[in-house]
């Protein structure tokens, strides 16, 4: 089993507190200020610098912490399997972001069921921030994201390279003469919330512009990806979302995509999981075969 301090350790990493660490182990901030004390004295090395009142890892901090989170996410995988041991299959547990989990999981897992039977599955949905998050908790065993992240921690296989498209409704009336992304800054824009995929790669393709979001004349944000398309539907405001979650009411004609000059931007669908996982190879199997056509 895992040292404690390393449990204190890692949940001041995700607090980037003392005194929050404290509150969430329900222990006292003296003892979290020992525990760091004592991983410090044991590798020779500080974890954290101050910056004012800003707490920030050094570099032994943030490579005890990518090394400390594989390790404690394979012991989460490993009291599952030895929980298993008598049960026939396994336990498969992976995170799919929003977009990908409403409008793409559902055929690569039912083949998948159909060719394992025996096994349990579940999967989780949430944002880009919060798959990664758990993946690091022990939580999920992989994911399937369509934000950015690191890659230097992750082992990644490419699932699928999906258009992202600027869309509105079939009979929409623009402001102005759709020409360039500047020329869509009178519309209200359709967006989901800080931490998504699609909400990451869009202010990026803004940035390229030098714009961001809050430049468009009216917002609203929308965290559940039905909802957002019906807004989108009824003709509510444009948008900026993957070909995946539009590609039948762009064939229906209820929704078309928006004529925007030197806009062409592709982004990947992405497996990974931890780098380093003792269990990266049965990983990498399941998600090879999720990915297989």
């Amino acid at each position: 089993m895992l040292d404690p301090r390393i449990d204190t350790f890692l949940t001041v990493c995700q607090c980037m507190s003392f005194t929050a660490a404290a509150e969430e182990l329900h222990i006292t901030q003296p003892a979290v200020s020992q525990h760091i004390h004592g991983l410090e004295q044991l590798y020779g090395a500080a974890l954290f610098s101050r910056q004012g009142r800003r707490l920030h890892l050094t570099p032994a901090g943030e490579l005890l912490r990518s090394t400390a989170s594989v390790a404690r996410s394979d012991q989460q995988a490993m009291l599952r399997r030895m929980a298993r041991r008598e049960a026939a299959g396994q336990q498969v547990r992976f995170g799919v972001t929003l977009t990908i989990g409403e409008y793409v999981i559902a055929a690569p897992l039912a083949r998948y069921l159909k060719a394992h039977p025996a096994d349990d599955v579940q999967v989780r949905c949430g944002n880009t921030a919060q798959l990664l998050a758990l993946l690091e908790q022990g939580e999920i065993d992989f994911a399937l994201v369509e934000g950015n992240f690191r890659r230097e921690e992750y082992h990644t296989l490419v699932y699928r390279t999906q258009p992202f498209l600027p869309v509105c409704a079939a009979g929409h009336r623009f402001t102005r003469p759709a020409a360039g992304l500047d020329s869509l800054l009178g519309e209200r824009l359709l967006v989901r919330e800080p931490g998504s995929g699609t909400r990451e790669i869009l202010e990026r393709c803004l940035a390229v512009h030098n714009l961001e979001v809050g430049d468009f004349a009216h917002l609203a944000q929308v965290e559940n990806m039905h909802t957002l398309v019906s807004l989108l539907r009824a003709d509510c405001g444009i948008s900026f979302l993957y070909q995946a979650a539009v590609d039948e009411l762009l064939e229906r004609g209820e929704l078309a995509i928006i004529p925007l000059a030197g806009f062409s931007v592709e982004h990947d669908f992405t497996f990974l999981w931890n780098r380093g996982s003792a269990f990266s190879e049965e990983y990498a199997r399941i998600c090879e075969e999720l990915a297989a056509p």
